[in-house]
Order: C-alpha cells, then structure tokens, then sequence
C-alpha cells in the first residue's frame, strides 16, 4: 500500500497541528499504518492521499448515510449556495426544514439547529435545567454525549466544578438509577439515554424494554425531561427516534452526523411541554444559520421518508455480519459483533489488549476495507454487491493473515497506543 505522501502530510501537520491531528478523528489510537489524511471520496467508499482506495465501514465517523456525493443532496446544496449561504440571517430554507423534521418525527413539536452533536446535547443539557430551575443531570456511566466540559470522556483541562451537578448511573439498571437520584428528588433537571449502550471499548447492549419504558416513567414522576442522544444512532435504526420502536416518546432528541449527509448541521428537537424552556436559553454560533447545510438537510430527509435506503443499507449490513460470522467460525476465531447490525462493532474473544482485533483490521485495510479495531462501525446505503464483496474478500483475507500467525502475534508497532486506549476506557468508565 502505497503511502509516501501520507508520511509527508503526518510530518508536516506535527509543525504546525497538536500531535499532528486532534479528537476522535486521529489514527494515534489506531494500528500502524492506518492512513490519517484522504483526498475524496463517493458513495462507500474513501481515498487517502496516496490513492489507495477503501470501503468506508467508519462512513466519517457517522455522516454518511445516504453515500458520499450523493445526487440529490449534492444538487440541494449546490442549488442553495448559488443564493447564499452564511447572511446577516437565515434563509427561509431554515423554516422548511424545522417543518419536515416536525413531522416526520413523532414526539417532536419544534426544531432548533447548531452544527455537531456536542452542540445539541448541550442545548438538551440546558433546555432541561430551564425546564423547571433544576441543576442535576443523570448519565448513564460511560455513556458519551460529546466533547464539552460538562460531557468529554478526556478529562485533560477538566475541573470538578464542570461536573458538579453530573450524577451517574449504570445503564439498563433501573435500581441503579433508582440510586443515582436518591437525595436529589426535587433538583433533577433531566436524564440522558443512548438509542442502546453504543461505548468503545465494551461490548455493545441493547436497551429492554422494562429499562426504557422505566426511564420514561421516572421523568414523569419527577417532572423531569427525558433526552434521547440520537447524534450517532439517528436514521441507521429506524425513521423515528430509535426509541420509539420501544414505546417511548423523548421530551427532547439530540441529532447530529446524518442530518445533512455530511454537511454540517445537528438539532435539537422537543416537545410542546419544553418550548418554553427552550426558548429561554442563549444559544447561538455565527454558522449555525448557514443556508447550504439545511438546504442538504432538506433533501436528505426527503430521500429518509421516501427511499427504500433504510432497508437496503440494513440489509448490507446483515450479510456483512452474517459473512463475517462465517468465517471467523471456518478460521477458529472467537468474535463478538454486538449492537445492530447497522451499526456493528467487532471485537475479538480473549483480546484484552487487542492485539488480534489491530492485526485483523490491519490486514482487512490491505485488502481495501476501513474497519475499525475498538469503536462501532456504519454502514450507508451506497454500498453496492460490489463493496460487499470486497469487504467479505478483505475480512476473509484479513482472518487468514491472523490463522498463519498462530499466537506469535507481534507486539503493537507504538506500545503507547494500548496506554492510551486504556487511558480512555478508564475515564469513559
């Protein structure tokens, strides 16, 4: 794999760029070899700057839903930008879209918009502690709801007082929420919940029922605002909020990654009983008002309601697991893919220091196929048979490569990466 001009642009952003690239983007984490810099990329599929070509299962870390340079959001926003895009104030675009993502989502009676998913949780924060004057927030522990003070799992630069009124609870456990609010009945703003338990690191959960269905409970005894982070869960699970396929209505919903088909744009949708609260608060930024990203938007929520994209992109998804549960079983290798499908994540049994998962990822990338060792995956629905079965050739390959090592397997080429990684788990935790 060719990568002299990779090497060239990791040399020269370590001159100019905090340990050459920051946030969850960077590859310091990752295997050796791992490209950090791309030059394009089209439907599933990403170019680095050498030109070697990848089957994207990161999809930019969640964004592409409906395939890089799709036609018709791409149109959207070229159409758009030929009005204008960052003004004085909105483009009437901003109506339009707070009206179609009103009704498509079921609990929602209202929009507002911001630019990534730390921006949206925080608003959520906010409009919660408006709501009724109250301070606690509840998280599940683990739980990433962003790179704020009050949320990031780095807790360099960090103090107490950022986390003062942050009270933490295991998720799925409703006696351990039980507990986490014991004391603090009349200063509970809000609780947060993931569409299910989507960390790093761990094993993917699916919330129960029982377990939803008593957050939602608790909010209503408390008069307390339910949140559902839908940033990185959004869109791949269902065209509601995923928790709705449960039963369960949010008082607020966090969005992000998908909105725009990698155009940036996040929001924060309530209902009628949170307008008030939300109308309140200050929140603004210089380009959250940017008419391009809602025009894509727009048309990205178009093709959601009236494309079969859902079911193709699951449908991928499931015979790429499938495939992958095949041959982990021919080759003797131990997997978990836990978490749906759409949103896999694959770690190795007996892996504690991940040694298999980064040789196996490191030879899928040989073979073509961007997976990562430790983080959940994406899939969109440009993937094609095509992507498909370069992905299953690469794993199969990949699986191979780590048969003919047998249990000599390499140290890790940087030995801070496991450090590191350990460091992060650790303050997730």
């Amino acid at each position: 794999m060719k990568d002299f001009r990779q090497r060239e642009l990791v040399e020269r952003a370590r001159l100019v760029i905090p340990n050459g690239m920051y946030g969850h983007e960077s590859v310091a984490s990752l295997p050796a070899g791992f490209p950090q810099f791309f030059s394009r990329a089209d439907g599933a599929s990403i170019w680095d700057a050498d030109g070697n070509k990848f089957v994207d299962l990161m999809c930019a870390y969640g964004p592409n839903l409906l395939g890089y340079g799709n036609a018709g959001v791409e149109w959207a926003a070229e159409r758009q930008r030929a009005l204008g895009d960052t003004s004085t104030g909105p483009s009437e675009i901003m109506v339009k879209l707070a009206e179609d993502f009103v009704a498509m989502i079921d609990h929602a009676d209202w929009a507002m918009f911001c630019k990534n998913g730390t921006d949206a949780t925080s608003m959520a924060m906010v409009t919660a502690r408006a709501y009724r004057g109250r301070r606690k927030i509840l998280l599940a522990r683990g739980a990433y709801h962003g790179a704020a003070p009050w949320n990031t799992p780095g807790l360099a630069g960090i103090v107490a007082e950022d986390r003062a009124h942050v009270i933490y609870f295991d998720y799925n456990d409703l006696n351990s929420l039980a507990d986490a609010i014991r004391g603090h009945e009349g200063d509970i703003a809000g609780i947060f919940a993931t569409p299910f338990r989507h960390e790093a690191f761990a094993n993917q959960t699916e919330p129960s029922l029982e377990y939803a269905q008593g957050v939602r409970r608790v909010c209503d005894e408390l008069d307390a605002l339910l949140v559902v982070d839908e940033v990185r869960a959004g869109f791949r699970l269902s065209r509601d909020c995923t928790w709705s396929l449960l039963g369960v209505r949010p008082d607020l919903s966090c969005w992000g990654k998908v909105l725009g088909n990698g155009y940036p744009i996040s929001a924060l949708l309530g209902a009628e009983k949170a307008r008030i609260a939300a109308g309140s608060i200050y929140a603004t930024g210089s380009f959250w008002f940017s008419a391009v990203p809602m025009a894509a938007a727009v048309e990205t929520l178009r093709q959601v309601r009236e494309t079969d994209y859902l079911e193709r992109l699951t449908d991928m998804a499931l015979r790429f697991r499938a495939g992958v549960a095949v041959q982990a079983a021919t080759y003797g290798f131990g997997v978990m893919q836990t978490g749906p499908a759409q949103m896999t994540q694959i770690l190795f049994e007996d892996d504690a220091d991940l040694r298999r998962g980064f040789h196996w990822v490191r030879e899928a990338l040989e073979g073509g196929l961007y997976l990562h060792p430790w983080h959940n995956m994406f899939f969109c629905s440009a993937m094609t048979e095509a992507d498909l079965e370069v992905s299953l050739t690469a794993t199969d390959r990949a699986f191979a490569a780590l048969k003919a090592v047998g249990g000599k397997l390499p140290a890790q080429d940087n030995a801070a990466i496991l450090t590191r990684i350990a460091r992060m788990a650790k303050s997730a935790a």
